[in-house]
């Protein structure tokens, strides 16, 4: 599919040219660089929104739902970065979006799920808190290299793409709030109108999701309460996020690829 190819090379493109520039200057980059990931989350939206209707309906197995959180995460990250410092997370992201499209475009069409709105509704939250947690996944990873080198002090040159600690760490905590409140969103709507969890394989997937939703909500009353920062909201962040990727995508690996249930 050449939408995808060129979807793809947009996104590479972009990597190598913010590459480029934070080489060469600070955490930012200027509106013109974020043009063409810009055009290429348009591109992987329409890519996706061309196959549904091919197809005659929305796909949303394991990895359609792959590329649309990287979607989602590409389309975070030009946010960030249109108004932050945050040029290094693009060079992070896009090539995981790009990957995540050429997966669904080569590998990953199927037949559209039969979903009514209310399904739908569940299934577009959870889309949504997987991108926007997996975002700060990677902010919390890139916080934890942040403070061990400077803890070492070894002020290595890549240092100088990061904003400073605590911007990150401001930036870390409000995009896990935002995602905390989707993630609340999906397993209300679950619970709403999801009807048999064992029938449908959802129960493995609620436990798991269930013990993320502890683990990021104790993270942000630990961030609340007792000041938790640096290595500590890293680890949860990490962990939580581990819990996540084992609800739906681990789930779904088994099932689909493995089993060949749908």
């Amino acid at each position: 599919m050449a939408i995808v190819l060129v979807t793809s090379a947009l996104y590479l493109l972009s990597t190598v040219l913010l590459a480029r520039r934070l080489a060469q200057s600070g955490p930012g980059a200027p509106l013109g660089l974020w043009v063409s990931p810009a055009i290429a989350a348009l591109l992987h939206g329409t890519a996706h929104v061309l196959t549904w209707r091919e197809a005659g309906g929305a796909n949303l197995h394991f990895f359609s739902a792959l590329s649309l959180v990287g979607l989602g995460m590409a389309a975070l990250t030009l946010l960030m970065g249109t108004r932050g410092r945050m040029a290094a997370l693009g060079v992070i992201v896009f090539p995981i979006a790009a990957v995540t499209l050429m997966l669904y475009g080569w590998v990953g069409r199927q037949d559209p799920q039969p979903l009514d709105w209310r399904l739908q509704l569940h299934a577009w939250c959870a889309l949504l808190a997987y991108a926007t947690l997996a975002i700060a996944a990677v902010l919390a990873m890139l916080l934890w290299l942040q403070e061990r080198a400077l803890r070492r002090r070894r002020l290595h040159g890549w240092l100088r793409a990061l904003p400073p600690l605590v911007e990150l760490e401001t930036l870390l905590f409000r995009t896990i709030a935002v995602g905390f409140i989707l993630l609340t969103a999906t397993l209300l709507t679950g619970v709403l109108f999801v009807e048999d969890l064992m029938a449908q394989h959802l129960a493995h997937k609620t436990v798991f999701s269930v013990l993320s939703w502890l683990g990021f909500g104790a993270l942000l009353i630990g961030r609340r309460r007792y000041g938790w920062r640096g290595a500590t909201a890293a680890s949860w962040t990490l962990i939580a996020m581990a819990l996540l990727v084992l609800a739906f995508f681990g789930s779904n690996l088994v099932l689909e690829l493995l089993l060949q249930r749908r």
